[in-house]
């Protein structure tokens, strides 16, 4: 292999450093979109962003976006980055190397006295994970004018909007205008991530080249039953919203497992129960559904058979139910350009790149609606992801960050040939 250009120690020291900032355990970390911890460790990501010689803003969406301008500043951005939001029980991976070896990005560019042709955007997304308001990806849709009507006024479990959330933070729903960005502005984004799942390793590969994002269907199910006597009802004259619940979620899991060959996946992760007493039955469940596949159409199928359950289940136990649909994105490929750019940069340093499908999403998702992305994957142990467990080596994040860093330098190129190719 050829002699790497990142430092893999700095890399190593950063990923550290901040995953002390919300720890909860030896390697758990919790640091919630829009929290105190998130500010904290928005804040410390800053400075290492002006370390490596960007400028650097927090944007009204709660954006932390650095820049470093190219030696043709009117061409297209070409923008790196992912988030340093996490899921409430959540390893010291999952996005943060995607913003740390991107400032690594820019840092070896300043350590060898590299000018890029194209301007180099670091981003680290506001709310990508989305479990804090129930609807992820927020500050990348924010910035593309992809936000939906009420989305500030969506609150957590403490009864927190995001609007208080975000203006506690810093950000200003006033000046959202502002922070959008201009067709055009942005030509290119990669986002380097841990897999969050067993492929790589399973293939003995270090690292993989993604060829397209699943699109996630989010739903928020609420059933409505009558409670009673948990001693008393008969179970024939009962309104039990819980066992109506019960049915459709053994339901989701038959129609995901229904084609062991599919990529499909369907998964309940949070449920509410009222009164949520002993002996008295439940009157309401709120529970959320994720369903996932690369497949739009054999999606759409599932869907449908979905929603026939769930009726059928409403009906069986004397039900009232609502669907509110959080997320709905559909299936999105990564663009050739970007691939052959991180093939060849793996064939420099002389290591096999599998190519393969990312089932959960990424910031990625949100912006190839605005312009060609691409992604890396490094291989993550077990695919364990979402989880104090979750690992990923120094050598497999340095191997990651190189691969990173020489697909920018082709990009940035690109973007020059591009641009004077258009003049001519």
């Amino acid at each position: 292999m050829n002699e790497w250009n990142i430092d893999a120690d700095r890399v190593e020291a950063r990923i550290n450093e901040l995953a002390e900032i919300g720890k909860i355990s030896d390697t758990g970390v919790c640091r919630l979109a829009l929290s105190p911890e998130d500010l904290e460790a928005v804040l410390v990501v800053k400075g290492w962003m002006e370390e490596a010689g960007m400028t650097a803003r927090i944007d009204a969406f709660g954006n932390l976006i650095g820049r470093l301008e190219g030696r043709l500043p009117h061409l297209p951005v070409v923008m790196l980055g992912s988030h340093i939001d996490t899921q409430p029980y959540a390893g010291r991976f999952d996005g943060i190397i995607g913003v740390i070896g991107a400032i690594e990005v820019v840092q070896t560019l300043a350590d060898q006295g590299i000018v890029p042709d194209a301007p180099i955007e670091v981003a680290a997304f506001c709310d990508e994970e989305g479990c804090r308001f129930n609807k992820g990806l927020f500050g990348v849709r924010g910035i593309l004018g992809r936000l939906e009507e009420g989305e500030l006024e969506r609150a957590d479990k403490n009864g927190v909007t995001r609007r208080e959330a975000l203006i506690a933070f810093g950000g200003d729903p006033a000046k959202f205008a502002e922070s959008e960005y201009k067709p055009g502005q942005v030509g290119t984004f990669l986002e380097l991530h841990i897999e969050q799942g067993p492929v790589l390793e399973s293939l003995g590969s270090p690292v993989g080249l993604v060829t397209g994002i699943s699109g996630p269907l989010w739903w928020t199910i609420d059933l409505h039953g009558f409670a009673g006597h948990a001693g008393s009802v008969p179970m024939k004259l009962r309104r039990d919203a819980l066992a109506g619940a019960a049915r459709i979620i053994t339901g989701l899991q038959t129609l995901a497992a229904s084609d062991p060959d599919a990529p499909t996946v369907g998964t309940v992760g949070s449920l509410q129960v009222f009164p949520d007493s002993r002996n008295i039955i439940p009157e309401h469940v709120r529970f959320t559904i994720d369903l996932r596949d690369i497949d739009l159409a054999r999606r759409d199928r599932l869907e449908q058979q979905l929603r026939a359950i769930i009726d059928d289940a409403a009906m069986e136990n004397g039900l009232t139910y609502e669907i509110r649909e959080d997320t709905n994105s559909e299936p999105r490929y990564c663009a050739e350009r970007i691939k052959d750019a991180i093939r060849a940069s793996a064939a420099e340093v002389e290591v096999e790149l599998p190519e393969l499908m990312s089932g959960p999403f990424h910031d990625s998702l949100a912006m190839s609606h605005y312009c060609d992305y691409g992604m890396i994957f490094v291989r993550c142990e077990a695919g364990i992801s979402h989880n104090p467990k979750e690992f990923s080596s120094k050598a497999d994040i340095a191997l990651g960050t190189e691969l990173l860093y020489r697909s920018a330098l082709r990009l940035c190129k690109a973007e020059s040939s591009a641009s004077a190719a258009g003049k001519a």
